[in-house]
């Protein structure tokens, strides 16, 4: 079979052959697959960068997709760490960690979707006690995963959801309540955060480094209530791998900081919301730009900007 294959970290992966494995394990199953996202974390394992990375290789990437099984039913895959990923023409799924997709359902539109999605959908589903009407910030929020992130807030039933990220026009079609541009003077923005911030019980983070220093500098001194719990995700590090956090934040307010990602929460626990969050997104609860691509060009694509013409989906 042809699959995208890395020889060596941080290389274009090369369109070549590529084997499946010889031995199955315990429900385990050949597949073909019909639809498979190139989303940020497929390129940080190909670079070899990514928390979870090993010095394996060579090595197909890709964590997730859409794939046909032997009797033609369409179903949304998430990969353990393996050798063999999803940028291939034929992959090995473990069918706990898949999810039967709805009649109807896009591959591609599911293939880009899901995994963005799921940063914040887990997040606010298994990582804390997410209530109704609870204030919800987005830190990121002109990201893919951050702008879905806003839809998903919503849908989880946030009673206000503030976006913040870089470039005002970009942030107005998600629909936010409020929106914060970082872009601004330091002064204007640390004011905007700050008002934004005064009731928020919720930020996800997808920046981490140096704006999340500076929220926290902005946003712990106008809280409206210091008893009020003010829980801060860490879900995507675009700003820095490291934030400084000040100390005044962690004893001046009820500030409590979680992670959410691979490792954070259980195989099960996250397999157990794909039905419902495939179920959204086959039902157009949330959607992304889109650009199918066979994957015989996986080179091209790889080197076109990530932040143009939408999400690549590689298809067969």
């Amino acid at each position: 079979m042809k699959a995208a294959v890395i020889a060596r970290f941080g290389e274009v992966p090369e369109y070549r052959e590529a084997e499946l494995p010889g031995r199955l394990g315990p429900q385990e199953v050949i597949v073909d697959v019909v639809a498979a996202g190139l989303h940020p974390r497929v390129r940080s394992q190909a670079e070899g960068s990514h928390y979870t990375s090993t010095d394996r290789l060579p090595f197909v990437p890709g964590i997730d997709g859409v794939c046909r099984l032997e009797d033609g039913t369409l179903r949304y895959f998430v990969l353990p760490d393996t050798a063999l990923g999803s940028l291939a023409e034929r992959t090995v799924i473990d069918l706990r960690r898949s999810v039967m997709l709805p009649l109807g359902a896009d591959p591609v539109q599911v293939a880009a979707v899901m995994n963005p999605a799921m940063s914040s959908w887990v997040a606010l589903r298994r990582r804390i006690d997410f209530r109704p009407g609870q204030s919800v910030l987005i830190l990121g929020a002109t990201g893919s995963a951050g702008r879905l992130a806003v839809e998903v807030a919503r849908s989880l039933g946030a009673g206000r959801v503030v976006a913040v990220g870089r470039g005002r026009e970009r942030m107005l079609p998600l629909g936010a309540d409020v929106t914060v541009d970082l872009l601004g003077e330091d002064h204007a923005v640390a004011a905007a955060l700050g008002e934004a911030g005064r009731e928020v019980d919720v930020v996800i983070d997808y920046l981490w480094g140096r704006p999340t220093r500076d929220a926290l500098r902005a946003i712990i001194p106008s809280r409206a209530d210091e008893s009020q719990v003010l829980t801060w995700i860490q879900v995507g590090s675009v700003a820095g791998l490291e934030a400084p956090v000040p100390s005044a934040a962690l004893r001046a307010s009820r500030l409590q900081i979680i992670g959410s990602g691979q490792g954070s929460m259980s195989t099960q626990d996250i397999a157990a919301e794909l039905a419902g969050l495939a179920r959204a997104v086959a039902e157009g609860s949330f959607g992304v730009e889109t650009r199918a691509v066979p994957l015989s060009a996986v080179g091209t694509a790889w080197a076109d900007d990530p932040g143009s013409a939408g999400r690549v989906v590689f298809i067969p």
